[in-house]
């Protein structure tokens, strides 16, 4: 059964101040002076956040120089780096494409991801973007989407994940992608339909179940393949201790929040003090999950620069998102941090680096990831 959205009230962000633009740096970042940035992005300071405080996370332990004991049966995920059931430890993630126009509003399930993406999906209607939601425990599902297409993007980024992708068609431009060994496992289109009272494109969703009978019909593998990539996706820090990205390094800037340059849907997010999260706001409201009320948000936050070719009339386009060197951003408790990043091949994982050369930790928990085109970098404000 479709599910009503109660709104809340979402406080705004008051009386921006004093508006830096940092200068650009050159692709060696050790070679920049202290104070400069990676290239072009704004900072505002602001006096008050005034976000409405909801737990939604439960609370990892307090760092301490005590190592963690994992409970029995349990592992620490190789999406979030936190413990979970060691049952679904060699269960592949799904990666499924949520349409975010807001004609699709409410969304449902999107708490459950454990990384979600966001990206310009089409050069038209104001830049519009899509989500994609990477979830490990997909049988904890009981309506996720609505499901829309995918574009070429998106096909390569699931395949860091070894993840199956989930969407319903998409450009021609997919047809080379998804005849690739590595990329042959999705299912397109064959999720359940909700009678929500929208247009059919929009009432498509992953429900209880669906997961279990398309992997078995497709014979689809629901465990890892020979494409996986081993180990944790990320350099989580060790669970129960948390990096402090001031303290750790000269270059950082505080960062309560950052507003992106996706005009259509006004993406932004704000950090919350209290729960120590950055909560996610689109179309001028906070974001909450129409399946249990709760905001969508993430431990970390990472911006990633990256160019982009359209692929034709239609605003198609694919990100360059396989290369090296170029900017990115990393955000953790109100503190940001530059760095570049690198993605060496088709199934590789996209990795980030400090200007030390050396791989960027990250905290333990959900993570949220921006590809913003280059040609809008510089409009990417943090607060």
């Amino acid at each position: 059964m479709f599910r009503t959205y109660g709104k809340r009230a979402v406080a705004t962000i008051l009386s921006a101040a004093m508006l830096v633009t940092m200068a650009a740096c050159g692709s060696d970042s050790a070679d920049v002076d202290n104070g400069e940035s990676s290239g072009g992005v704004n900072f505002e300071s602001i006096t008050d956040t005034a976000t409405e405080s909801t737990t939604t996370e439960e609370a990892a332990p307090a760092d301490t120089d005590e190592p963690y004991v994992l409970p029995e049966g349990m592992y620490f995920s190789e999406l979030t780096g936190e413990p979970i059931s060691e049952d679904i430890k060699d269960q592949r993630p799904i990666a499924a494409m949520v349409d975010n126009e807001i004609t699709a509003l409410p969304h449902f399930d999107t708490t459950k991801a454990d990384v979600v993406y966001e990206m310009m999906n089409s050069t038209k209607n104001d830049r519009i973007t899509r989500l994609m939601c990477v979830v490990k425990d997909w049988g904890s599902i009981e309506q996720l989407g609505s499901i829309r297409s995918t574009r070429p993007t998106n096909i390569l980024l699931a395949s860091e994940w070894n993840a199956i992708l989930c969407h319903d068609g998409g450009p021609y431009h997919n047809d080379a992608y998804f005849a690739k060994d590595w990329a042959k496992d999705h299912l397109s289109g064959v999720f359940s339909r909700v009678d929500n009272g929208k247009s059919k494109e929009f009432t498509e969703y992953i429900l209880s179940g669906d997961m279990e009978s398309n992997i078995e019909k497709y014979n689809i593998s629901p465990t890892y393949n020979q494409f996986a990539n081993e180990g944790s996706h990320f350099n989580f820090v060790e669970y129960g201790k948390e990096i402090k990205l001031d303290e750790k390094y000269d270059r950082s800037y505080t960062a309560n929040g950052v507003v992106l340059p996706f005009t259509h849907n006004s993406s932004k997010l704000v950090y919350n003090s209290e729960t120590g999260m950055y909560e996610y706001y689109e179309y001028g409201d906070q974001y909450f999950d129409a399946s249990n009320e709760k905001p969508l948000t993430f431990k970390n936050v990472i911006i990633q620069k990256c160019s982009f070719n359209q692929l034709d009339d239609n605003g198609y386009l694919i990100y360059n998102c396989i290369g090296s060197g170029e900017y990115a951003w990393y955000l953790t408790n109100g503190v940001a941090k530059d760095c570049t990043w690198a993605k060496t091949s088709e199934t590789g994982v996209t990795k980030f680096y400090d200007e030390n050369g050396e791989e960027l930790q990250i905290n333990t928990g959900k993570t949220y990831i921006a590809l913003v085109p280059d040609d809008t970098w510089d409009k990417v404000i943090f607060e």
